[in-house]
């Protein structure tokens, strides 16, 4: 087994707790689905969100998921001229026994935009 990064992020529509948590929580579970991931299987998660977004921790997302013997980090995403606005991204860190190139990564809403390459006609349903 070794360990594999899956990325994925998503655009928030607001800056309050609600909008942040729910976002992620989506994203959280479309990662999970599209990989087959097992909670157990993840060594650690590392959160970004946008300067813009500042009213909750996309962690606490993870934790309301039951997500809690698992190290998660939320840090602030690099404030770029252009850049995308309320973004959470999202590291995880997975061991698996899968090729990298079999990971699914996942970009919802706004964030497609992020890495068109690797979206995979993920719906915002």
């Amino acid at each position: 087994m070794r360990c594999l990064g899956v990325r994925g992020a998503i655009s928030v529509d607001d800056n309050n707790r609600e909008s942040i948590i729910s976002a992620t929580r989506k994203l959280l579970k479309e990662i999970v689905a599209k990989n087959d991931l097992s909670i157990d299987d993840v060594a650690s998660v590392i959160f970004t969100t946008t300067p813009d977004l500042t009213a909750a921790y996309p962690a606490s997302a993870a934790r309301e998921l039951g997500w809690n013997n698992t190290p998660l980090l939320c840090m602030q995403e690099m404030s770029v001229v252009g850049g995308l606005p309320r973004c959470v991204r999202v590291l995880i860190l997975w061991n698996s026994d899968i090729r990298a190139d079999q990971v699914h990564h996942v970009y919802l809403g706004e964030a497609r935009s992020l890495r068109p390459d690797l979206v995979e006609g993920e719906s915002d349903d």
